[in-house]
């Protein structure tokens, strides 16, 4: 039986005012590489409320027709319960990082994550202002 191994790393990058997109897949695989898993899964997870992790094909068309997307789920300027306690102006920014989602876990194969030719791994913030963004990627998996 062959054993299993875990390995974490974290990505720190620093994003622009909501919604705000970056594509990581460099990093991720460059965490896989170093890793040295062959196959298994990364966990990668946005840390805080105002972000959220996906897959797109990160051009400049589908990236502005998402952000304009998630614009129209959760408007900036919308009344939101969160203002009238908190009243920093960031209420659509928790709605739409947790419509989309803080994580996703994508297959190791071959030392690599496991994608499609246009899909690529992104960070997005949410927030109304620009942020330093950490993601953690954790692997598991079996090692060389």
């Amino acid at each position: 039986m062959t054993a299993t191994t875990t390995f974490f790393d974290s990505i720190v990058l620093q994003q622009e005012t909501g919604p705000g997109i970056n594509d990581i897949s460099f990093d991720v695989n460059h965490i896989i590489k170093t890793s040295q898993i062959i196959n298994g899964t990364a966990h990668i997870t946005a840390i805080g409320s105002t972000g959220s992790i996906t897959t797109i094909e990160y051009e400049p068309g589908v990236i502005e027709d998402l952000k304009d997307a998630i614009n129209r789920i959760a408007p900036p300027g919308h009344q939101y319960q969160h203002e009238l306690a908190w009243h920093d102006g960031n209420g659509h920014s928790h709605i739409q990082a947790a419509i989309i989602g803080p994580s996703i876990v994508v297959p190791v194969r071959d030392n690599k994550a496991r994608l499609g030719t246009w899909q690529q791994v992104v960070v997005i913030n949410h927030d109304n202002h620009a942020r330093k963004r950490i993601v953690e990627v954790t692997i598991t998996g079996v090692q060389h």
